[in-house]
Formats: structure tokens, C-alpha cells, sequence
């Protein structure tokens, strides 16, 4: 894989310039302190107005370093070289002012001499890490010191003290030590350049990721945007299409009659179930979904669900076997893990030709594990991964809506993940698969039986107020409620049904979400209360997405999705006429839907 581009040397050299900045105020305080040791070692011999001077020009050369190197990395408006170049500059005006410091050897005696040079070799040693290596400003200051510095010994301090072979290795090695520096120099530098480019490219890896990451999260949002909005313009025709069928099925028909619309309304329930997986996918995004643990006994209820999806596997000709001791109790949300395991034990009856499914439940450790296993067709490793992706069904190009919309195990990853629980999977193309989930056990206790379903509702003589920005809705909600024998005002508005309202009160509102001009159901709601403190009310939307669920969620009122069946409106109207039903929070006892 071919390497990105490093970033220009000029990024190198800005840094480098910061660098020298930083250094600038640092250097001062050990290099002064060896010009005033110098001196005072040559106090003995120069006067003291000569040494004097030669500090006083130290200091104002590092005071020159200080201030110049400081404003240098600011200077944006000189070229960059020529920044460089007085950086250059200085370090060899401060080289030249060290070297001066050899003019004190002829007074000094060997032990100071070497002292000196000691203190100026490690001077030099210093810039390495000063100067980052840098070899333009380095040289500037290592060649005036070291080459001053072996002469000094070379010459005898200009012929004052006796030279030896001693001195002239002394000479050689400084010279020696000199060069050696300067190969450490080029080293370090280019370690310091490539860490800066290291450095930069990571910034441009972190952009880049967060680039992609903000895009996918945009793609993200878009495609909830998507889900949320086709949902909510597919939900009402068919939320008026439901009503109007439930209000047909209340009148006499004659049995062809009565068959066709049996027969629509077993369709419109089938198309929605298939919309409810969407509102699912919208409901687990936007974290509405509330998690009620209980403990309750497991066996009884594992077999309720195999005993509802056994006519489905002996349609297709499948066995159906259940393995579950006795005395097996869980603690979990019932709801969401009934789930959860119906889409698991449906996908495993859909995607099996010939053969049986299992469903087997055994004890590990502090968990109970339950495996449904088949024999149907299994997936390909390279799309095991891919399967709980939405919409992606194996095996199925054409679409076959027999088959689902692709949402199952999508919603399955996400309800295990809610619930914390551990879902594994085994898959051999040809053999079958295997999906095993990990539930934690609990002690047996005298558990509530949980209710397989509600009884059918009946309403008493309402005067139910609908607000719809729809006519059709209007008009189908009017012919069904009005079967049940309540009386029934339409309003358009908030404004409109406000003011009916105010004429004759009603029993109970039901109210769409999201209305036009802005209006919505939730402030009609609280509008109308205002002038009816303590008015029932019930929310219907079509609207999944996930920031219109949170504010439903947030007003705590009874929310209801459009397509709603008969049954699920009449038992939301006894809901909220019940005590304290008008602040029932939205989602509670209604978890997910229980449609495939």
C-alpha cells in the first residue's frame, strides 16, 4: 500500500523555529552561569572591567536570542528562510562571544584552562538538543567555540603557556569531539523531522477520520430521515384504509362482502407488521424503548412460543421440538425477549426447506443457554457479518415478501444489546445454522403469569374530539368510532378544535402528532387542557423518527402508531379514560410491537 505524502519541509522548519523559540528562554539561565565561572577564573588575571564587559556581552547577546527567537515563529509575514537565516545569525553571533572567552587562557592556569574548556564543550554539547541538530545554526555556534577552543591549546594560549603532545591532543580531540557532534547534530535533526511529519500526518489521519466519521453518521441520519419519513407518508393511507375497513366489518355485508374485507383487513394487518419493524428500528435508535426485568419462569413461557410458531414449521412440512427442563426461571424483560427469540425460531422456519428446528435449553454456569438450531440452508461465512445489517436477507434477490423485509436480526442485535445480553452464532452453508443466547438464571420464586394477550375492548357513549390535518383520516376515524356508538367532532386544527371544545366539551381527544403550519399534537394537547384541565387524550403519528418518538416519550401521553388496528384503539381509549391514564408514560406496558 503506497504511504501518504509527508507534509512540506516548511511545516519541519516552522516547527523547528518554535522549537529555538522554546529553547531561547531556557539556554540562558546554564549558559550564563558559565560565562560569570569564566570570568571569575579570570578575574585573577584581567581586570575587572575587561571580564566585566565580556559578561555584560553575553547577557545581552542571550537577552538579543531571547527576544528575537521569541518573535520569530510569529513573523508570518517574512518568508520563512530569511526567518531562518537570523536564527542562523544569532547562534553564530553567540558562538563568536563564547570564543572571545578564550582571549582570558593566557591567565588562567592548566586546571582552569581545562575547567574552561569543559564548561565550553558542554556548551556545545548543549546545542545538539537546543538547536534539534539543526545544521545551519549548530555549525554557526559549534565552529567558533571548537575551533577557538583547539587552537587555545595548539598555540599555547598564543605562545603564553608551554606547549606539549598533551596539548595538541587536547586540540585534536576537541576538533575530534566537534566533529562528532555534528554527526550527532545531523541524526537528531532527522529524527526531529521525521517525528514532525510522523506527527503532522497523524493530524491528517485524525481529520480524515473524523471526516468519515461525520459522514457516516450523516449517511446515518439520512437514512433514519429516510426510514422515518416514507414510514410516516406509508402509514397514512394505510392507518385510513384500517379504519375504514374496521368501520366496513361493523356493518351488515352480505358473505361475499364480508369475505373481501375479512380478507383486506388480514393484508392490511400483514403490511402492518412489516411497517411496525420499521417503527422498531426507529423506536431502539431513539432509546425509547424501556426495559422492564422481571423474573419469571421460563419454561412455561418458552413453550407458549413454540406452541404459536408450530403452525407455521408444520406448514412448511418442519418439526418443531422444544428441550427445556422444568423449573427453569430467568430474569429479564419478557416482552423484549419474547422478541427477540420469535424472530430467531421464525428465521430459522423461514430459511429451512426440509428438516426441523430445535429449540434447546441448558444450564451454564449462571446462565441459562437457549439454541435454536435448523437444518435449512445456513450462510456463507463471508456473509454471517452481513446479516444483521438492515434490509440484507440471504438468498432472497427477488424480494419475496413472504420472506420479510430483512429487518429481523437487525432488530435482534439491537434488543440483545439493550437487554445485555450475548447472542452467538454457528453457520455452515448446507447444514443449517445455529443462533445460542445467554440469559441470566434466577431463583425459582412465585412468579406472575404474564398475560398472552388483552380481552377484546368495548367503549361506553363517548364524545371523542379527533384532530387530524387529514380529511380522509377524519372521516374514517368518525365511521368507526361512531359504530361503537360514540359521538364524534372533528377538528383540523388546534385553533378549530379549540374551539368546539369550547361549546361542548368532550369525553376524550384523540389527537395526530405532527400537523400542518407547524401546529402538533402534543401543544393541541396541552392547549386544550389548558382550557379543560384534566382532558384525556391519546396520540396517533405515523412519524418514526427518532427525535419526534423522544418528544412523545417526553409528554408522557398515550402514543399509538398509525396503521391502529380496532382493538388497539378501543383498548388505548379505556387506557387513557382509566384513572391516571392521562399521565401514562408513553411507551409503558408497549414495548415493542409483537409483529414479525
Amino acid at each position: 500500500m503506497a504511504s501518504e505524502p509527508l507534509p512540506e519541509l516548511g511545516s519541519v522548519d516552522e516547527e523547528l523555529l518554535q522549537l529555538l523559540a522554546r529553547q531561547g528562554r531556557r539556554v540562558p539561565y546554564p549558559v550564563g552561569l558559565s560565562a560569570v565561572v569564566i570570568a571569575a577564573m579570570a578575574g585573577h588575571g584581567v581586570s575587572l572591567w575587561l571580564s566585566g564587559a565580556w559578561v555584560a556581552l553575553v547577557f545581552a547577546v542571550l537577552a538579543l536570542r531571547w527576544w528575537m527567537l521569541g518573535r520569530l515563529p510569529r513573523m508570518q509575514d517574512t518568508p520563512l528562510r530569511q526567518r531562518l537565516r537570523w536564527a542562523v545569525g544569532l547562534s553564530a553571533l553567540n558562538g563568536v562571544v563564547f570564543g572571545l572567552s578564550l582571549a582570558f587562557a593566557p591567565y588562567l592556569s592548566d586546571y582552569q584552562r581545562m575547567v574552561q574548556t569543559i564548561l565550553l564543550m558542554g556548551l556545545c554539547a548543549g546545542s545538539v538538543a537546543t538547536t534539534a541538530g539543526y545544521r545551519p545554526v549548530l555549525l554557526a555556534f559549534l565552529v567558533p567555540v571548537s575551533l577557538a577552543n583547539a587552537l587555545s591549546w595548539i598555540s599555547g594560549s598564543g605562545g603564553v603557556h608551554l606547549v606539549s603532545w598533551v596539548d595538541w591532543v587536547l586540540g585534536g580531540l576537541i576538533l575530534g569531539f566537534a566533529i562528532i557532534l555534528q554527526g550527532l547534530g545531523r541524526d537528531a535533526y532527522r529524527v526531529f523531522a521525521e517525528s514532525v511529519q510522523i506527527r503532522a500526518q497523524q493530524v491528517k489521519s485524525n481529520m480524515q477520520l473524523r471526516l468519515a466519521l461525520q459522514q457516516a453518521e450523516s449517511a446515518m441520519q439520512a437514512k433514519t430521515r429516510f426510514l422515518a419519513s416514507a414510514s410516516h407518508d406509508l402509514r397514512q393511507p394505510m392507518h385510513t384504509l384500517s379504519l375504514f375497513g374496521a368501520a366496513l366489518m361493523r356493518r351488515p355485508l352480505d358473505p361475499v362482502s364480508a369475505e373481501i374485507g375479512r380478507n383486506m383487513n388480514l393484508a392490511l394487518q400483514s403490511l402492518a407488521s412489516q411497517m411496525d419493524a420499521l417503527l422498531d428500528i426507529s423506536k431502539l435508535d431513539a432509546q425509547v424503548v424501556p426495559v422492564n426485568s422481571q423474573v419469571f419462569a421460563f419454561s412455561p413461557w418458552i413453550a407458549r412460543l413454540c406452541q404459536e410458531l408450530q403452525p407455521a414449521a408444520q406448514g412448511k412440512g418442519l418439526a418443531l421440538h422444544l428441550d427445556c427442563p422444568d423449573g427453569v426461571f430467568v430474569e429479564t424483560d419478557p416482552m423484549l425477549l419474547e422478541r427477540v427469540l420469535r424472530n430467531l425460531i421464525d428465521n430459522a422456519i423461514k430459511y429451512t426447506a426440509q428438516g426441523s428446528v430445535d429449540v434447546r435449553v441448558r444450564r451454564d454456569d449462571a446462565l441459562w443457554r437457549v439454541t435454536v438450531r435448523d437444518t435449512g440452508c445456513g450462510v456463507d461465512p463471508a456473509e454471517q457479518a452481513r446479516i444483521f445489517e438492515e434490509f440484507y436477507q440471504v438468498g432472497n434477490p427477488e424480494r419475496d415478501r413472504a420472506k420479510g423485509l430483512g429487518l429481523g436480526l437487525s432488530i435482534v442485535s439491537r434488543l440483545v444489546d439493550l437487554l445485555d445480553l450475548h447472542l452467538g452464532m454457528e453457520s455452515t452453508p448446507g447444514q443449517g445454522s445455529s443462533f445460542s443466547l445467554a440469559i441470566g438464571a434466577a431463583e425459582a420464586v412465585a412468579a406472575p403469569q404474564l398475560d398472552a394477550g388483552r380481552a377484546a375492548a368495548r367503549l361506553p357513549q363517548l364524545h371523542v374530539l379527533v384532530l387530524d390535518d387529514e380529511e380522509p383520516v377524519r372521516r374514517a376515524m368518525e365511521a368507526l368510532l361512531s359504530g361503537h356508538g360514540c359521538e364524534v367532532t372533528t377538528a383540523g386544527s388546534t385553533r378549530e378544535a379549540l374551539v368546539k371544545c369550547l361549546l361542548r366539551r368532550p369525553d376524550i381527544m384523540l389527537s395526530d402528532l405532527r400537523l400542518r403550519g407547524g401546529d402538533d399534537g402534543i401543544s393541541a394537547v396541552r392547549s386544550l387542557r389548558g382550557a379543560l384541565p384534566g382532558l384525556p387524550a391519546v396520540l396517533i403519528s405515523g412519524d418514526t423518527a427518532p427525535e419526534r418518538l423522544r418528544e412523545a416519550h417526553a409528554a408522557g401521553l398515550l402514543l399509538l402508531h398509525k396503521p391502529v388496528l380496532e382493538e388497539q384503539l378501543l383498548t388505548a381509549i379505556q387506557t387513557a379514560m382509566a384513572p391516571r391514564g392521562g399521565s401514562r408514560n408513553v411507551h409503558e406496558g408497549e414495548p415493542l410491537d409483537r409483529h414479525a
